[in-house]
């Protein structure tokens, strides 16, 4: 007897979406880190890893393990404004598509740390990308990310820098000599 193809994905709940299923939009900016900020370990953190089903131009398709809840988001656009849906999946079916991200993955701490009326979520990544840290943080509206001026300890913008989106990291790790030249300008 077969068992259910339903009870693997019986749990998905409905993140990211507006009512009428309209995909919500994700306003973000993405910098990279000069220094760390004094007394990390006050902040909460959780181990991630990610990896992409899809990473076609403009759209992506993520699984995420995040503590012991695990995601699907599909992601549409570049730059500060993009359209996102993520639901929530369960682990059986977390199991079953992580296979299919294979080469395409990676691993990183992110704390959230709490910044005037926002949260910097900073990434400290590990396994390929182990030294690269970023921060990013996201907003109700364009002119609050627009008007958003970023602590001393952040370094260069990577918003507009596709080598540095997620996505590009998984699939094509990181660009040292692009790095490299990013930390000398800021």
């Amino acid at each position: 007897m077969k068992p259910p193809a339903v009870s693997a994905i019986s749990k998905i709940q409905p993140l990211g979406i507006k009512p009428g299923g309209k995909p919500l939009l994700e306003i973000e900016r993405r910098f990279l880190v000069k220094e760390l900020p004094d007394n990390l370990d006050i902040y909460p953190n959780n181990n991630i890893v990610q990896g992409y089903l899809s990473t076609k131009e403009g759209t992506s398709i993520r699984l995420r393990k995040e503590g012991d809840k695990y995601y699907q988001t599909i992601k549409k656009g570049t730059g500060k404004v993009r359209e996102e849906i993520e639901i929530e999946i369960s682990k059986p079916m977390y199991d079953i598509l992580w296979n299919e991200t294979k080469g395409r993955r990676i691993r990183k701490t992110r704390y959230e740390i709490p910044y005037n009326e926002h949260i910097i979520q900073l990434d400290i990544y590990d396994g390929k990308l182990k030294g690269l840290l970023t921060v990013e943080v996201e907003f109700g509206t364009i002119d609050e990310c627009d008007d958003f001026i970023p602590p001393e300890w952040f370094g260069t913008e990577l918003t507009d820098i596709k080598e540095f989106t997620n996505k590009s990291l998984a699939t094509h790790g990181l660009n040292e000599k692009l790095l490299k030249k990013l930390k000398k300008k800021h």
